[in-house]
């Protein structure tokens, strides 16, 4: 039987043909006097295991070896291996479901989901809370909210943050709602600091006002966020409020024992 015959025996292209060819999978014919490759019986077996291999979840490189018999594996410890890998990206998946459950069931009982999702269970409670908390006070809610909300969702995945931040963080706000207030009061003072230069009296005010909001047990061995990520951070934001932020961060150095 010619190429495209073979393939149609076993139930893969003639490409996947040719390709196992050209990996050394699959034996290749020499050519017959009519230019065409003949193959036989043994040829179309030899593809149908590789394609049932395949099925399983073996890779190419793993055909290979139980095909050849050289890797000192024989196929039931290869099987072995590969059941162990698909329980854990089962176990994976099962996790990434109920994740998203959590999110669903979080959308419809609040009407939808803030932008930031999806953040940690623990950032999304001290969002809710903060939200709770203020959702009855006057006036538009200061932009420095969602500029904040933005970094701590970055630092929520990111390595930038170090040590056990959050649970403080979020310890300090769900517990007292007057904290909350303040911090809100605090987001509009930065606001207004939008347009101020760096060296406005009122950074440093706002600055030492929002390290007494945070709890005295917050990390800050090497608080975050520090360095070159510090530096990305105040470069989009207006000069007293990325000053605001550098002096928080050197505060809190100072006041770590």
């Amino acid at each position: 039987m010619r190429i495209g015959e073979l393939a149609a025996v076993a139930g893969v292209s003639t490409r996947a043909v040719r390709h196992y060819h050209r990996i050394g999978l699959l034996p290749e014919p020499a050519r017959q006097p009519n230019g065409y490759r003949e193959y036989g019986l043994r040829d179309a077996a030899e593809l149908a295991r590789v394609r049932r291999l395949t099925a399983l979840g073996l890779s190419l490189d793993e055909v290979r070896d139980v095909l050849a018999d050289d890797a000192g594996k024989d196929l039931a410890e290869i099987l072995a291996e590969l059941d162990a890998d698909l329980a854990r990206q089962e176990e994976a998946i099962k996790g990434r479901r109920a994740r998203l459950r959590d999110l669903l069931a979080q959308a419809d009982a609040d009407g939808g989901l803030p932008p930031e999702t999806p953040v940690s269970p623990a950032l999304a409670a001290l969002f809710a809370d903060f939200d709770r908390a203020t959702a009855h006070l006057p006036g538009p809610e200061p932009e420095s909210v969602a500029l904040d909300r933005r970094l701590l969702a970055l630092l929520d995945t990111s390595a930038a943050a170090s040590g056990d931040w959050l649970g403080p963080l979020a310890g300090a706000f769900t517990t007292d709602p007057e904290t909350t207030r303040r911090m809100y009061t605090l987001y509009a003072r930065l606001d207004e600091l939008a347009s101020a230069a760096p060296d406005d009296p009122r950074v440093e005010e706002t600055a030492r006002d929002l390290v007494a909001l945070l709890p005295a047990r917050l990390p800050v061995a090497d608080p975050p966020p520090t360095g070159a990520f510090l530096d990305a951070v105040c470069a989009g934001s207006p000069p007293a409020q990325a000053a605001v932020l550098r002096r928080v961060i050197s505060l809190l150095k100072e006041r770590t024992p």
